[in-house]
């Protein structure tokens, strides 16, 4: 049986094109923007209105913010509460400082079993850590279920959307991909094919089922996983994640140490806010959990494995922790401007859009050119916070992570505390606030400052040089006025100067 062919790999490297480079790009294909925008214009429409059906959305969104908050401050006494009830409950919890060490876990439980394939419900961490091509090195074919997922995995592409993975597709698309891949590596699709919805669902759901009855091992992820009984919960809408989660023997969880909340109880407010946020429904379809392993029941053995790759380091950071509230909703890219146009694989990480923006730097650092630019890829204009369910402030760590990136400064990368250098290409940026800030300290130099500019204000450039013209390549510079503020005040109001 051949291996599944490997998907361009997700942690970026010094070679990745930073975001502005591949953005140019994106904005300039006619298709993927007409695709982002009736989609992203779609979905943020129909959640205002499942949102709004709801009196007490606000009260909720603060209840969940307090939950992962107080959940991040004590995460230590919880993953060790959850390893503890997952264990009595039958099942084996692993711990991954990185993404080597996770896939080698998974890769090493998989060979055990002595099967060479395994079915995959949609698991952003698995992506994150590149799981599937460490299989692939090792022989063992990983099928992508959720059906955007295989939309991705057929068409040797990469997600684009947390919760729309496929959203830079239309329907004509997944029809050429259906007719030309699905027979190189299972049932293929009918023929003929059509581009109706329901069509490509029925061709996916043949050519998925022979897969389900097949596999021996699954790999899932987990939207939360409860500390106080050891359950892990999976939302999805298609019964995809109910198909791996009960039939095959084997079932391997790769999660990250965020997802953990402390009480079952906890989940009622996360069952309200996550549907409502992301697919615009009041409850899932298919709300799937599972505690352990139970004799004649569902897989005879249930292994976890605690993610961490770089999500402590990020948790050391006062500012930038809350990013680990993230529930994956998505409904921050469906409101973002610069994720309408550029599209998700811009961002050159698994998480696009704004929380990509500031998670992604955090959880790899900003030592390549795309994590250096990707807490630029914003206009800060907030609309990403007015929806978050759980109230992260993402304009606010952009403006943190873009202070780190330009000036440097103290942070933690694998457990120890060191100091950032700047990044290249901020040079300017750095003198022109050293320049700022040498004025403002003299207000004598200020006022002398703003007297010639006023008197050559008909030499001012119409574009600015250097590392100005990129801002000015898209708006016009403010004319300058004939005298300043000061001087205005006080010939008006007779003030001395």
């Amino acid at each position: 049986m051949p291996a599944f062919p490997a998907l361009p790999a997700f942690p970026a490297s010094p070679a990745s094109p930073a975001f502005p480079d591949a953005a140019r790009d994106a904005v300039r294909d006619d298709v993927l923007r007409a695709n982002l925008r009736h989609a992203t214009h779609t979905i943020r429409d129909k959640r205002a209105r499942a949102v709004a059906e709801l009196e007490d959305w606000d009260r909720l969104r603060a209840a969940g913010k307090a939950v992962k908050d107080h959940t991040l401050r004590h995460l230590d006494r919880y993953l060790l509460q959850l390893e503890e009830a997952v264990t009595a409950a039958g099942g084996t919890v692993h711990w991954a400082a990185d993404a080597d060490e996770a896939n080698r876990i998974v890769t090493d439980l998989v060979r055990a079993t002595g099967e060479r394939e395994v079915v995959k419900v949609k698991s952003m961490a698995t992506q994150e850590i590149g799981l599937n091509e460490a299989l692939e090195a090792a022989r063992i074919a990983a099928y992508e279920t959720d059906l955007a997922e295989l939309i991705v995995q057929l068409g040797h592409d990469r997600p684009s959307h947390i919760l729309v993975p496929a959203i830079h597709r239309n329907r004509a698309e997944i029809r050429d991909i259906f007719r030309t891949e699905m027979g190189n590596w299972g049932r293929p699709a009918p023929d003929p094919l059509g581009d109706d919805p329901r069509e490509l669902a029925e061709a996916a759901r043949l050519h998925l089922r022979e897969k389900f009855l097949r596999a021996k091992v699954a790999v899932s992820g987990a939207n939360f996983m409860v500390a106080e009984t050891g359950t892990m919960v999976v939302f999805e809408s298609e019964g995809n994640g109910r198909m791996c989660l009960t039939l095959p023997e084997t079932l391997i969880s790769v999660v990250g140490i965020e997802k953990v909340v402390p009480t079952f109880r906890d989940l009622e407010i996360f069952l309200q806010t996550l549907p409502r946020s992301s697919t615009a429904e009041r409850m899932n379809p298919y709300t799937t959990m599972w505690t352990g392993t139970t004799d004649g029941d569902g897989p005879s053995a249930f292994h976890l494995v605690l993610l961490d790759n770089g999500r402590t380091d990020t948790l050391a950071d006062e500012t930038g922790r809350q990013a680990l509230r993230c529930i994956r909703c998505s409904a921050c890219l469906n409101v973002c401007p610069v994720y309408e146009r550029a599209g998700g694989h811009a961002y050159g990480s698994v998480y696009p859009g704004p929380i990509g923006a500031i998670l992604s730097p955090q959880l790899r650092g900003t030592g390549s050119a795309i994590d250096a630019s990707l807490p630029y890829a914003s206009t800060l204009c907030g609309a990403c916070y007015e929806v978050c369910p759980v109230a992260i402030d993402i304009p606010e760590v952009l403006v943190h992570l873009r202070e780190r990136v330009a000036q440097g400064g103290p942070a933690t990368r694998d457990g120890i505390r060191v100091r950032i250098r700047p990044a290249q290409r901020h040079t300017a940026e750095r003198a022109a606030m050293r320049a700022a800030r040498l004025l403002m300290d003299h207000p004598g130099a200020l006022r002398a400052a703003e007297r010639l500019l006023a008197r050559a204000r008909r030499l001012a450039p119409r574009r600015l040089p250097g590392a100005g013209r990129a801002w000015t390549d898209t708006r016009e510079l403010p004319s300058l006025p004939a005298e300043s503020f000061r001087d205005w005040w006080a010939r008006e109001r007779g003030t001395p100067q």
